[in-house]
């Protein structure tokens, strides 16, 4: 990003810094199982279906959280709920490297998914109400790419900790390392302030009069109708699309983020090293493609067409790599491209959705639409966990493709603002 001061105001600049270090917490907690789960198997004695359901109970509660999590942005402020899920999902997760025993492990990872449920309605709210809409695409990819950052950073520290000092102190020390970066934030608070009442109105203070979402110049009030209800908001057809978007492209995001090391290792005749790598690939492939799809995103309307297209070429890269019969760093290659091509359609999607939010319901639209990413999120794991004790490891990357593919009409559908 260009942050010279002509363009890049300095508060949005500390706005979009204090977001995207929340946003890797996120993720960087998000992956600290995958690379444990052949440790966690024998020291606890369960199965991949096992350990999937503790994916899956992160996410169910990370989900119906989310739903709850964007009423409340709209109703108290993004910043109050940003940072106590950071708090709250950074301590869950380090009691889970104390858990004795199994079962422990999924009230925990429930109150980590809580804590994980706030980011994304806060986070785009901020952002939303914060930068201006000529640079939108561009701070949803910063966004995007921080979150991108913790992902391919996770699998290498929770399997570098793991290898030295086995996976409860991998769970604990990465816990601990986001509770002390919540408490910066907290400090730095003031870059993510955004009172209810600012985010009711859906016009944040901007540079110019054509940088503001209405069109209005500095100083006037906008007018706008009634903020539409939870309820309406549901109900809204193309907020259910974009729903479904999100649910589709989730499931096929899981099984290539915490099933594709097991998977290469079995199935492909990757080392672990190996396998772990392509993860890490896979998110630096998708961190540029954000950062390309960005700048695309603020010179074009046709967001749909980057969409459908960036999610058709990823389907066919997945099951490119789930046929071929090559060598493991060649199929490691093609999950980088998948990465890639997926992270390309990631701002124009965001700007879709934030299109479909009607004044004032910026956070209930992120809710709804991105629980979507936890209810896909809740559905792979199990799905993925199945293949996998079946010993059907390259039907992972199959079930990664075909989500991808229809997911490419759900694009097309969310083309239009609602009336």
């Amino acid at each position: 990003m260009n942050a010279r001061t002509a363009e890049w105001p300095a508060g949005e600049v500390s706005t979009i810094g204090a977001v995207g270090v929340a946003h890797f917490c996120s993720h960087l907690l998000q992956l600290a199982l995958a690379p444990l789960f052949l440790m966690m198997r024998a020291d606890l004695g369960v199965s991949f279906f096992a350990l999937g359901a503790v994916l899956s109970v992160f996410y169910l509660f990370s989900g119906v959280g989310q739903v709850t999590a964007g009423i409340l942005v709209d109703r108290f402020g993004a910043h109050r709920l940003l940072l106590g899920g950071v708090l709250l999902q950074g301590t869950a997760t380090a009691a889970m490297g104390l858990a004795p025993h199994y079962v422990v492990l999924l009230p925990l990872a429930a109150l980590a998914g809580l804590g994980n449920s706030v980011y994304h309605p806060a986070d785009l709210s901020i952002l939303s109400h914060k930068v201006a809409p000529a640079r939108l695409g561009r701070a949803f990819a910063a966004h995007v790419i921080a979150g991108s950052i913790g992902f391919a950073l996770s699998p290498l520290v929770s399997a570098a900790i793991a290898e030295a000092h086995g996976w409860r102190t991998a769970l604990g020390a990465m816990g601990l390392g986001v509770v002390v970066l919540g408490l910066v934030l907290f400090a730095c608070r003031k870059a993510l302030k955004v009172e209810p009442a600012h985010a009711a109105a859906h016009d944040a203070p901007h540079d110019t009069p054509h940088d503001r979402p209405d069109g209005t110049p500095p100083g006037a009030k906008a007018a706008h109708g009634p903020a539409p209800t939870f309820f309406q908001v549901l109900a809204t057809p193309v907020v259910l699309m974009a729903f479904l978007y999100f649910v589709l492209t989730s499931i096929s995001l899981t099984g290539i983020q915490s099933f594709s090391i097991v998977a290469l290792k079995e199935g492909f005749g990757a080392s672990v090293a190996l396998a772990t790598l392509a993860v890490t690939l896979y998110q630096c492939g998708n961190a540029a493609g954000v950062a390309l799809g960005g700048a695309v995103a603020d010179r074009t309307a046709k967001h749909h067409i980057i969409a459908m297209g960036g999610l058709a070429v990823a389907c066919a890269l997945a099951l490119l790599a789930a046929v071929l019969v090559v060598p493991p760093e060649a199929t490691v290659g093609l999950v980088a491209l998948v990465g890639f091509a997926m992270g390309m359609t990631t701002p124009s999607r965001d700007v879709l959705v934030r299109s479909a939010a009607p004044a004032g319901a910026t956070g209930k639209v992120f809710g709804v639409v991105y629980s979507g990413y936890d209810i896909g999120a809740l559905l792979g794991p199990l799905m993925f966990g199945l293949m996998l004790d079946h010993h059907l490891p390259r039907l992972v990357f199959v079930g990664a493709a075909i989500p991808l593919g229809l997911a490419v009409m759900t694009a097309f559908a969310v083309r239009r603002r609602p009336a």
